[in-house]
């Protein structure tokens, strides 16, 4: 899956009841599964969405879950079924389980059937949940797998069939788009890969940014110069560094130019890899608008595993492609700065950049 899939736009995170209310007003259904309202003269909850009478604001209170709702003594709204949010979650999340324990890809009927939701049901669900398509979830599935086979088997021939593939055809097919490079280059710790580089200057400090013919592998933060470029010789250990020409330096321009000024958008292509997890957790990120903010249980509830919050963690900490791939969006439930890669520093300043375009 490729980060640059295109998936629908969030908007805000509706993480201040003024935000909330304003998503009520709207009936936005933008706002379905990040939080429900509960109206006190009726004894019901919402969604966000819910296309009943607005009600007054002085008798709306906001709960995050179906079961906070419920526990203040609120029973769901059989207008907008806001309980079913939770079925859905769960349907997902057994969907997920399904993809990655399989020896061979599922298909979508089957999923669909195995959960109980019709096929065009469940392939809206499972996107809006998780950011990416059931097909677009299981090829990152089978990539990871490509790449643990690849680095246990004796041969490639053992990979391909431990990945779940069926022919070798398809194998070498798939291999340079979910690896970024040929199978035997990938067993050889990526011997001949050509990766290019170069390091500038930011307010932020040294940054550097490197990539392979596919896009960007790594923007990076630090307060010198040297210690990025041991970082990536740590990481390609194998590969061919070679520093970037006068066409590079202008896509490093461009890479900086978006640090100074969060306007002007990031739209360069991206090497991204990662499991399929992380990809998820990353497409979940650049789903977070510009001068707004996420907790880690915000994503893990967006992707339908809500109890997966260190895992989300694990994954914005794993992240090699600041800014582009946007963790420092990634704050704790209270709203307070929590760890970055990169430096809390670094952290606030891009957040207040971000803020005031």
């Amino acid at each position: 899956m490729s980060v640059g899939e295109t998936v629908p736009e969030t908007g805000q995170a509706f993480l201040d009841e003024a935000d909330r209310w304003q998503a009520v007003v709207g009936h936005d259904r933008r706002a379905d599964g990040r939080f429900y309202y509960s109206v006190a003269t009726t004894g019901v909850y919402c969604r966000p969405s819910c296309g009943a009478r607005l009600p007054r604001r002085e008798n709306v209170a906001f709960h995050a879950t179906t079961d906070d709702a419920e526990k203040a003594g609120f029973r769901p709204c059989k207008r907008c079924r806001p309980d079913e949010t939770d079925r859905q979650a769960a349907a997902v999340a057994q969907a997920c389980r399904l993809i990655e324990q399989a020896e061979t890809p599922p298909s979508l009927a089957e999923l669909a059937g195995a959960v109980g939701i019709s096929q065009f049901h469940f392939h809206r669900v499972f996107k809006a949940a998780t950011g990416v398509t059931p097909k677009a979830y299981s090829d990152a599935e089978r990539a990871r797998r490509m790449r643990v086979a690849l680095n246990k088997k004796d041969t490639v021939t053992e990979a391909i069939y431990d990945a779940g593939f069926n022919s070798n055809g398809r194998f070498y097919a798939a291999a340079p788009g979910r690896l970024g490079m040929t199978p035997t280059r990938f067993r050889a710790g990526g011997d001949g890969e050509t990766v290019r580089f170069a390091i500038g200057q930011t307010s932020l400090g040294a940054i550097l940014v490197a990539a392979t013919d596919k896009g960007i592998v790594a923007i990076q933060f630090a307060d010198e110069p040297d210690v990025l470029l041991r970082d990536l010789q740590d990481r390609f250990p194998k590969a061919q560094l070679v520093g970037g020409d006068a066409e590079f330096e202008r896509l490093v321009a461009r890479v900086v130019g978006s640090v100074e000024n969060p306007s002007a958008g990031f739209d360069l292509p991206l090497d991204v890899r990662g499991t399929a997890f992380q990809q998820r957790v990353w497409q979940a990120l650049r789903d977070i608008p510009a001068g707004a903010t996420a907790s880690y249980s915000d994503i893990a509830r967006r992707l339908g595993a809500p109890e997966a919050v260190r895992a989300v963690a694990g994954a914005c900490a794993a992240n090699d492609i600041a800014v582009a791939i946007p963790c420092h969006r990634v704050v704790r439930n209270d709203g307070a700065l929590s760890g970055y890669r990169w430096g809390v520093a670094r952290k606030q300043a891009l957040l207040n950049r971000e803020a005031a375009a």
